[in-house]
């Protein structure tokens, strides 16, 4: 039976990357995002890689009536679910004192209270043996630095617990939850901040490899951690940071 997927952030960066390495390893997809035209473009492009369909649709993930109803679309396209990715999420850069109660709730209300309902409605859908990768950033380990500030790394701190709770949680119905803590990757998230060569220089500079990872170098780690071949593993983080925190 054909493995099938859903990846939330699917019209560009790590999340579309995740859904044309899925499509290349044979699964059918469904990507969701706010963003339905780059999401289309992703689909269509998935297409091309192998003989199934793929599919996308629109929605937010901090709407959950709408985010429930996209999961209902998704499961009647694909008809069951092995694999879930929550890709959906936002940068914050506002220093501390100027960030705003209202910023640091609209950046966690994406990043971790859209990555907690996907994960609830996806296990809903699940059978024994699903699989489930969220993504976290090396910001919520080493609480920022980078480019991302409180806000944002502090999102990313919570989907670490978040996800090692949900393994905890779905152990019982036989689903797998672990995360993947991307450092630098050239994405649209960071590409203006990239446009300042001395940041880019000292971010690379952190890790030990010095340089940006590409989003398909993180799509074939969370395509393993989603795969059949990392039975034993849950609740786990993969750091994929070019060594920058030796986690």
């Amino acid at each position: 039976m054909t493995r099938t997927a859903i990846v939330t952030g699917a019209a560009s960066g790590i999340g579309a990357a995740t859904v044309l390495e899925l499509a290349r390893q044979g699964y059918r997809t469904v990507g969701i995002d706010i963003a339905l035209d780059g999401a289309r473009n992703t689909a269509r492009e998935a297409t091309q890689l192998n003989a199934e369909r793929h599919y996308a649709i629109a929605a937010d993930v901090t709407n959950e009536a709408r985010l429930i109803e996209a999961f209902d679309e998704a499961q009647i396209f694909l008809g069951h679910l092995d694999v879930l990715v929550t890709s959906a999420g936002v940068g914050e850069t506002t220093p501390f004192m100027d960030l705003t109660v209202d910023t640091f709730r609209a950046v966690n209300e994406v990043n971790v209270i859209g990555t907690f309902v996907c994960i609830r409605e996806a296990a809903k859908r699940m059978q024994p043996g699903a699989r489930i990768c969220t993504v976290a950033s090396v910001a919520g380990i080493r609480g920022g630095g980078l480019s991302g500030t409180a806000a944002y790394a502090a999102s990313k701190g919570a989907v670490l617990a978040l996800t090692k709770n949900a393994a905890r949680a779905l152990a019982p119905r036989g689903i797998s939850v672990n995360t993947i803590a991307p450092g630098a990757t050239l994405t649209p998230m960071i590409a203006e901040h990239w446009k300042n060569e001395a940041h880019r220089t000292r971010v690379e500079g952190m890790s030990v490899l010095n340089r940006t990872a590409q989003p398909h170098e993180m799509a074939v780690a969370i395509a393993f951690l989603v795969s059949p071949q990392a039975t034993s593993i849950t609740g786990s983080t993969l750091v994929a940071d070019n060594g920058l925190v030796m986690y």
